[in-house]
């Protein structure tokens, strides 16, 4: 156990420290789901303001051409390759995550067309499952989505996959893959693969090329804090780029879009993983957030992650033994992301309480609490706070409350 002026020392200490000052936070509160939405950055309101009362109220349609409109999703997509490790020219953002994923999926199964199987894991992401299962279902031809346990994705590699699809790190547990020695498996036996970086990109280093993977998606409205809704992004190795071909296509993915061409003839390169026009003051709240990571290191990321987590799962280990909670995932740092779950009787209820006591954090079926740490916002003595409040809650009962107990709609 540490106590809370050890915690405000390693605060002090802290070389993100300054960062937190980027961040539109709500005073009093512990904000512990910035792997579900990131805090708001200063300078978002502005720049979305702007774009409507200038961009769209003065300039008009001018302003696709004026104030660069048109070029957004590539300029954004070279940002968020940095982050990734994707290179340069080979990430677009724009559209879903699972309008992505379709893209992608659809691309690899036209390189592998003579094999039927997506394998992925329980631990994928629901949505990504839903996307893959609908266009078996569409697509018919002996397709098949095969779904094994976490740790035995390597061992069923086999050469009749074609897609090995997954979720770097679990949303539930925390669990991360080993991304390039997956990839190098599924590679060996001529599978490509499809990674979501939904709970990586913004909190871990991620080296795309190094590992060599094939396709890539991912969400920007977590850890790198694009706000609600905001758009997500694509990689595509650019050993793919000539020959790559989605089946969701549109006139921003086209070679020449203001040819207006009846035929369509693909971009090169990662321009054709665009789609239809994208929403652009979603866009815009986008481009003024990331442009706070500029100037950040992955690596010093990923070691106050590490360090946030560890502190969180020691202190809830040590002060709330006594009230049946288990933690969910690996205990290793190194095999986690920026989240820890821990199982919890009435869980859902517990959670509501430390929400209504201005903890916030969430819930994931069947009985998993949630917190994630957004390390260049979140401190070690909120760390300390929340676990306090954790206890509070749990020793008072203070969740066996009417109001903690009835689900609301979004958990």
């Amino acid at each position: 156990m540490v106590t809370r002026n050890e915690c405000l020392e390693l605060d002090a200490q802290d070389t993100l420290r300054d960062y937190r000052r980027r961040f539109v936070l709500p005073e009093n509160v512990i904000y512990f789901d910035g792997n579900s939405l990131g805090a708001m950055p200063h300078g978002v309101q502005t720049t979305v303001a702007w774009n409507m009362d200038i961009g769209w109220g003065q300039d008009l349609i001018t302003s696709w051409n004026k104030h660069g409109w048109f070029k957004m999703p590539l300029e954004i997509g070279e940002k968020i390759g940095r982050l990734v490790g994707a290179g340069t020219s080979n990430t677009v953002v724009g559209d879903t995550i699972s309008v992505n994923l379709f893209k992608v999926l659809t691309a690899a199964l036209r390189k592998r067309q003579d094999r039927k199987i997506i394998l992925t894991d329980n631990g994928n992401f629901p949505s990504d499952l839903y996307v893959a299962q609908g266009l078996i279902d569409f697509m018919g031809q002996g397709y098949e989505l095969r779904v094994v346990e976490p740790d035995q994705v390597v061992s069923s590699i086999s050469d009749d996959i074609a897609v090995v699809m997954l979720t770097d790190v679990d949303y539930r547990t925390s669990r991360r893959h080993n991304m390039k020695q997956v990839t190098a498996a599924a590679q060996a036996k001529g599978c490509l693969t499809i990674w979501d970086l939904s709970h990586s990109a913004g909190a871990l280093p991620l080296d795309l090329l190094g590992c060599n993977v094939d396709f890539a998606v991912g969400c920007t409205y977590k850890y790198l804090n694009g706000g609600p809704g905001a758009p997500g992004f694509v990689f595509v190795h650019p050993r793919h780029h000539k020959d790559a071909s989605p089946a969701l296509v549109g006139w921003w993915g086209h070679a020449d879009p203001f040819a207006f061409d009846p035929n369509w003839t693909p971009a090169l390169g990662i321009a054709r993983f665009q789609c239809g026009t994208q929403a652009v003051l979603s866009v815009s709240a986008l481009a003024s957030a990331i442009i706070k990571w500029d100037d950040i290191d992955m690596r010093h990321v990923y070691a106050k992650s590490q360090a946030l987590c560890a502190l969180f799962i020691t202190e809830v280990e040590s002060r709330c033994a006594d009230y049946g909670l288990k933690l969910a995932g690996p205990r290793s740092m190194e095999e986690r992301g920026s989240h820890v779950s821990f199982s919890c009787p009435e869980g859902y209820a517990v959670m509501q309480a430390l929400i209504a006591h201005k903890v916030i954090g969430d819930f994931r079926a069947p009985d998993l609490i949630r917190f994630g740490f957004a390390p260049l916002y979140n401190t070690y003595t909120e760390v300390f706070d929340a676990v306090e409040m954790l206890h509070r809650v749990l020793h008072d009962r203070l969740w066996n409350n009417p109001l903690y107990l009835a689900r609301k709609t979004v958990t």
